[in-house]
C-alpha cells in the first residue's frame, strides 16, 4: 500500500479507498470528492489487490456520469502502466448494464434477440396505437383516474406498468382483488406486459425487470455472472429505485464485496421511483456492524460563506414551524468547507426587483460582470429554476438575447419555435396541397385548434421566404411536388425523411447544413435542430411502418403524422442538442432545471423559482397499491414527503455554487415562498454597480472529461470513403434513410453466433443442422419485426443453406473456438478504440481472428480495395486482441458462407510492421476526426448514389 499513490485523498477518501472487502456505505456531501474517491478505489483494487478488471462494476446515474467515470478510470490506470479494456469492466448506467447482462445470457431471458429499446415516447405511442383495442375494452379501465385527453391516458398506463415492473409488484396478486381501483390498474399493466412481450420490446423499466428475472430465476446465470463480477459499486445510490437496490445486493450477492455512494440529501428523483430508504436502510442489509460507513464532509468546491448558507438551509427550516421534521430520515452531517473564503465581499447574495423590471436588473449584473472582466465566459454564470419552461425563465432568456448574450437552454421546450423548424415543417405541409386545403376549413376528425394554429404559422412563414426571387428554384420544387402529389396515381419512392432531405438543397437549408463545427453549441442549434427535426420524421414511419407514401393512403398518413404523431411530440416538448463534450458551451449563460444542474458545478450560480412551496406530487392510488402489493412497506411518512423533497432539492440547487451564491425573485408576481421568507430578507442586495466584483477570484468552468470512441467500421472506414458523409451522419446525427439491404447477412451472422454460444456453452450435442434451422428461423422472425422487412422463402433457404454448410465444413469440431462476438477496446491517451470480432480461435497460445461474410468469395485482383479494407480492419482487431491478451495473432482469417465449392477462407498473414502501420493510420484518423477536418468528399460514385445528402451535396 505504501507505494500506491493516493494523490491528494484526504484521510476519509483514503479509507473509502482501501476498504474493498465487505459491505461500505459512503455519505459524499456536495463537493466532497466523490468521483476522485471512486476513480482512485478502481484503481486501487487493480493496482494493490491485483483485482483484473473485469471482475469490477461500477453503475452510475447518467450516460455522461459513465463516460466521465470510464475517461478517468483508463486515464488514472493508463498513467501507471496498467492497460485497460474498457468493454472488460462493467461501467456505465444500470440500464446499459442490464442491457450487457441480457445480451450476454439472452438465451435464457424472456426477451428474443433484435428487440427495440423503447424511449418514454416510443412506450406511450405504443400505447396510443393500441389504446381502443387494448385498453378502453378491459372490463374495470373506467375506475382508472380521468384524464381529459386519451393521450395524457395513455401517459398514465406507462407510469402504472412502469411502476409494477420498478417496485416488483405482484400484479397476479393485484387481479385477485375485490376492489375495482386495483383491478383496473392490474388489468392496464398485464395488457401493457403482453403488448411489449408481442413486440418484443423493451422499455426502461423492463430492462431492468428482464435483468433482475435472468438473475433471480436461472442460479446457473447468477452463479456464473458471481464469477465474473467480484466487485460492485453504485454511484448516486441515494436515487436509486427498489429494482436497483434488488439488483446491486443481487450482484454482491456471493463476494458481499459492494461499496454504494450517495448523499441522502441529494435524493431528487422520487418521481422516476427513487427512494431514498435504499441510502438510508442499506447498512441494515447486512449483519450488525458487517457494513462500514464513512462520510465524507470536507467540501473542496465552494466559499465557507455558501456551505454555511445551506447547512443552516437543512437546520433552520425543520421542526414545527414547516410542520415536518426530518427525524430518522437523513443522516446528521455537517459539511465543512476547505477552501478561503473572500474578505470584505458576501458570497451569498440576493437579487431582486418588481415584476417590469426584474429581467433588466438580472442582465445588468451578469452584463457588468462581463464588463468589468470578473468573468472571462458567460458560461460562469448557471441560472437555476425548477423548470425552465416557466414564465421567469423564458422572459429572461429573451431579454438576455435582446441584449446580445446568448442562452443555453436545451430543454425549454421551443424547439417547435425555433425558425428553422417552422420553417422545414412550412415548406413540408406546402408539398400537399390538399392537406392544406384542408387546414384551412378544418375538415379533420381529429385536430385541436393549437396544432392548428401553429401549422397555419408554418405555412405563412414559408410564404414569406419563397417572395424573395432568390428563392425561386424552391418555388418550382414545392409547385412541381405539389402536384404530383395532388394527382398522385403511383406510390412515390420516399416518405417524409426523404422530402426533408430533398429540401437539404435549397437555400437556407443548404447554409444551415454547411455550418462549419468548429463553432459554439449555439452557432450550431439550427443545423442540429435539423438533425432532430429528419429523426422525429424517420421515427414515424418506423412506428406507423410508412416507407413510401401510397397514392391509396397519403391523406390518412398525412393525418396521422401532422394531427396525431406532431400534435403529440408537441404536447411533450422535445430537448434541443447537449454536447456531451464540453461541460456546458462557451459564450452562452446556461439555463439548467435543478435536476439538470446534478453533479455539476459553477461559479456563480442564480438560483430563481422562490416562489415555490412544498406540493403533493404523484399518483396517491398508485402509491397506496405499491405500498400494499409492493414487496415492501410504506417507509417514509406520507405527509412529510412534500417537505423532505423540497428541501432536497434547494440544497442540491445552492449547493452548485463554487465562488458566489445568488438568491433571486420576482416580486409583485407571486409572493415569496414561506421557506424562502428568512434567508432571501437576511442576505444583502447585490448592486451590480457597487458589488465588489474585484474581490473574487471566479473559477473558470472545468473542462468536459470524455475521451471519444472510435471503432474502424463505423468512424474511421465512413470517414475514409467521405469525411463529409461522416460530419453529417456522425457528427451530427442524421438518421440515414437509405440504408442498405443487410437482412439477409444479419440473418446468417446472428445464426452462425448461436452456433458458436451453442460450442462455447459445451453443448455441442446441439449443434445439428435441424436446430440451426430452428435458430434461423426464430431469428428471422425477430429481425423482420423489428425492421419491418421481409425476405421470400427463397431466400431465407439460401440462408439456411450457407448455415449447413458452415456447420458441414466443421465437422463436429468446435473445440478451437475460444470466444465469439468480442467486444474489444482500448483506451489510448485521448481517445478509445472499439471494436466486434466475430470470432476467435486458436490453440498452442496463439489465436486466429475470424470474419464472417455472407456472400460468395470474391476476387482477389477485381476486389483488390475492398480486400484491403476488409485486411486493415482484422489487422485492427489483431493489434486490439494482442494489446488486450497479450497473446499473439497467428492468422487473419474471412470467412465466406455464401462460397458453394470451393475453400470459403481468404487468410492474411500477421505481422507487426503492417499491424503498426494501420494502428498509426487509425490514430491519424481519429485526431482528423477529433480536429473536425470534414473538407474532403467521397471519390467513389456509389457512395454518392445510396447517400440521403446527394440533393444538398451534388458531388
Amino acid at each position: 500500500m505504501d507505494g500506491f499513490d493516493f494523490g491528494s485523498a484526504n484521510d476519509a477518501q483514503r479509507n473509502a479507498i482501501i476498504s474493498t472487502e465487505g459491505p461500505l456505505l459512503v455519505t459524499a456531501g456536495p463537493g466532497t470528492g466523490k468521483t476522485f474517491t471512486l476513480v482512485k478505489r478502481v484503481s486501487y483494487l487493480v493496482q494493490e489487490k491485483h483485482v483484473d478488471p473485469s471482475n469490477i462494476l461500477v453503475a452510475t446515474f447518467t450516460e455522461k456520469a459513465a463516460k466521465e467515470l470510464v475517461t478517468r478510470i483508463s486515464n488514472e490506470l493508463s498513467a501507471n502502466g496498467v492497460e485497460f479494456d474498457v468493454n472488460e469492466m462493467y461501467v456505465g448506467t444500470f440500464h446499459s448494464i442490464c442491457l450487457r447482462l441480457i445480451k450476454e445470457h439472452i438465451e435464457y431471458s424472456n426477451v428474443r434477440k433484435n428487440y427495440r429499446v423503447a424511449d418514454s415516447f416510443d412506450q406511450q405511442y405504443l400505447v396510443y396505437q393500441n389504446y381502443w383495442s387494448r385498453f378502453k375494452s378491459l372490463e374495470h379501465f373506467a375506475e382508472l383516474p380521468k384524464k381529459t385527453r386519451v393521450w395524457d391516458t395513455c401517459e398514465q398506463i406507462c407510469s402504472i406498468a412502469n411502476a409494477m415492473s420498478e417496485e416488483l409488484v405482484d400484479v397476479d396478486k393485484m387481479l385477485k382483488s375485490d376492489d375495482p381501483v386495483t383491478l383496473a390498474y392490474a388489468e392496464v399493466a398485464k395488457a401493457y406486459n403482453e403488448m411489449l412481450t408481442e413486440k418484443n420490446w423493451l422499455d426502461f423499466a423492463h430492462i431492468q425487470l428482464e435483468a433482475y428475472q435472468l438473475l433471480a430465476w436461472h442460479p446457473n446465470v447468477l452463479s456464473e455472472v458471481h464469477d465474473q463480477i467480484k466487485y460492485v459499486m453504485v454511484d448516486e445510490y441515494q436515487d436509486t429505485n427498489y429494482i436497483q437496490e434488488q439488483l446491486t445486493l443481487l450482484l454482491s450477492k456471493k463476494s458481499h464485496n459492494v461499496c454504494v455512494v450517495g448523499d441522502d440529501d441529494q435524493g431528487l428523483y422520487r418521481f422516476r421511483g427513487a427512494t431514498i430508504r435504499n441510502i438510508l436502510e442499506f447498512p441494515d442489509k447486512f449483519g450488525d456492524g458487517d457494513c462500514v460507513r464513512i462520510a465524507l464532509t470536507d467540501n473542496y468546491r465552494s466559499d465557507p460563506g455558501i456551505v454555511a448558507f445551506y447547512n443552516e438551509w437543512m437546520e433552520r427550516t425543520a421542526g414545527p414551524r414547516f410542520r415536518f421534521d426530518w427525524e430518522d430520515y437523513r443522516f446528521e452531517k455537517t459539511i465543512k468547507a476547505t477552501r478561503k473564503g473572500v474578505d470584505d465581499a458576501p458570497a451569498v447574495v440576493k437579487i431582486g426587483d418588481d415584476e417590469d423590471y426584474w429581467c433588466d436588473t438580472v442582465c445588468d449584473f451578469v452584463l457588468q460582470l462581463k464588463k468589468r472582466g470578473a468573468i472571462d465566459d458567460y458560461n460562469q454564470i448557471a441560472f437555476l429554476f425548477k423548470s425552465v419552461k416557466h414564465r421567469n425563465a423564458r422572459d429572461l432568456a429573451e431579454r438576455f438575447e435582446e441584449r446580445g448574450v446568448s442562452v443555453y437552454s436545451p430543454r425549454s421546450d421551443v424547439f417547435f419555435e425555433r425558425s428553422e423548424v417552422k420553417l422545414a415543417i412550412g415548406v413540408l405541409l406546402l408539398l400537399f396541397p390538399r392537406y392544406v386545403q384542408r387546414l384551412e376549413t378544418g375538415d379533420f376528425k381529429y385536430a385541436d385548434e393549437t396544432s392548428i394554429r401553429y401549422y397555419v404559422s408554418c405555412i405563412l412563414k414559408a410564404n414569406e421566404l419563397l417572395k424573395d426571387e432568390d428563392n425561386a428554384a424552391l418555388r418550382k420544387w414545392i409547385a412541381a411536388t405539389g402536384r404530383a402529389h395532388t394527382t398522385m396515381a403511383k406510390n412515390t419512392d420516399y416518405a417524409f425523411s426523404g422530402l426533408v432531405y430533398q429540401l437539404f438543397e435549397f437555400e437556407p437549408f443548404k447554409s444551415i447544413i454547411d455550418t462549419p463545427l468548429d463553432t459554439g453549441v449555439h452557432d450550431q442549434r439550427s443545423v442540429r435542430n435539423l438533425s432532430i427535426l429528419v429523426g422525429i420524421t424517420s421515427k414515424f414511419e418506423y412506428l406507423q411502418r410508412v416507407d413510401i407514401l401510397t397514392a391509396e393512403r397519403i391523406d390518412a398518413t398525412l393525418e396521422r403524422f401532422f394531427n396525431t404523431y406532431l400534435r403529440f411530440l408537441m404536447l411533450g416538448g422535445i430537448d434541443e442538442y447537449e454536447d456531451e463534450t464540453e461541460y456546458v458551451p462557451s459564450g452562452c449563460v446556461p439555463f439548467l432545471t435543478i435536476h439538470q444542474s446534478k453533479g455539476m458545478e459553477f461559479p456563480i450560480v442564480v438560483v430563481d423559482s422562490l416562489y415555490a412551496t412544498p406540493t403533493k406530487a404523484g399518483d396517491e392510488v398508485l402509491q397506496g397499491i405499491k405500498d400494499r402489493y409492493g414487496a415492501r412497506e410504506a417507509y417514509e411518512p406520507i405527509d412529510s414527503i412534500k417537505y423532505f423533497d423540497f428541501w432536497r432539492l434547494y440544497y442540491t440547487a445552492f449547493s452548485r455554487a463554487q465562488d458566489l451564491l445568488v438568491l433571486t425573485h420576482r416580486e409583485g408576481t407571486r409572493k415569496i415562498g414561506k421557506a424562502f421568507e428568512e434567508p432571501y430578507g437576511e442576505l444583502p442586495t447585490c448592486n451590480p454597480d457597487t458589488f465588489p466584483f474585484d474581490k473574487f477570484a471566479f473559477h473558470h468552468v472545468k473542462e468536459s472529461d470524455l475521451k471519444p470512441v472510435y471503432s474502424f467500421t463505423s468512424d474511421i472506414s465512413l470517414y475514409e470513403g467521405c469525411s463529409v458523409q461522416y460530419k453529417l451522419f456522425r457528427e451530427l446525427g442524421f438518421t440515414p434513410v437509405r440504408v442498405g439491404a443487410t437482412l439477409f447477412g444479419q440473418l446468417v451472422h446472428q445464426t452462425i453466433e448461436d452456433v458458436h454460444r451453442a460450442a462455447l456453452r459445451g453443448e455441442c450435442d446441439r449443434i445439428t443442422l435441424e436446430n440451426a434451422d430452428d435458430w434461423l428461423q426464430s431469428n428471422y422472425e425477430t429481425l423482420s419485426t423489428s425492421q419491418h422487412a421481409y425476405l421470400s422463402k427463397v431466400v431465407i433457404d439460401a440462408a439456411k443453406r450457407q448455415v449447413r454448410r458452415y456447420i458441414e465444413r466443421r465437422a463436429g469440431r468446435w473445440d478451437d473456438i475460444v470466444e465469439a462476438e468480442v467486444q474489444i477496446g482500448l483506451s489510448k491517451p485521448d481517445y478509445i478504440i472499439h471494436g466486434t470480432v466475430d470470432l476467435i480461435e486458436g490453440d498452442d497460445g496463439t489465436v486466429d481472428v475470424v470474419d464472417f461474410k455472407s456472400e460468395r468469395k470474391p476476387d482477389v485482383n477485381r476486389d483488390y480495395e475492398l480486400l484491403e479494407t476488409y485486411r486493415k480492419q482484422l489487422l485492427l482487431y489483431a493489434h486490439l486482441i494482442e494489446e488486450k491478451t497479450g497473446r499473439a495473432v497467428g492468422k487473419m482469417k474471412l470467412y465466406y458462407t455464401g462460397e458453394e465449392s470451393g475453400n470459403p477462407v481468404i487468410t492474411f498473414s500477421r505481422d507487426k510492421r503492417s499491424i503498426d502501420a494501420v494502428a498509426a493510420e487509425f490514430d491519424d484518423v481519429a485526431h482528423k476526426i477529433m480536429r473536425r477536418e470534414y473538407s474532403c468528399r467521397a471519390t467513389n460514385a456509389r457512395l454518392c448514389e445510396n447517400c440521403d445528402f446527394r440533393y444538398y451535396c451534388k458531388n
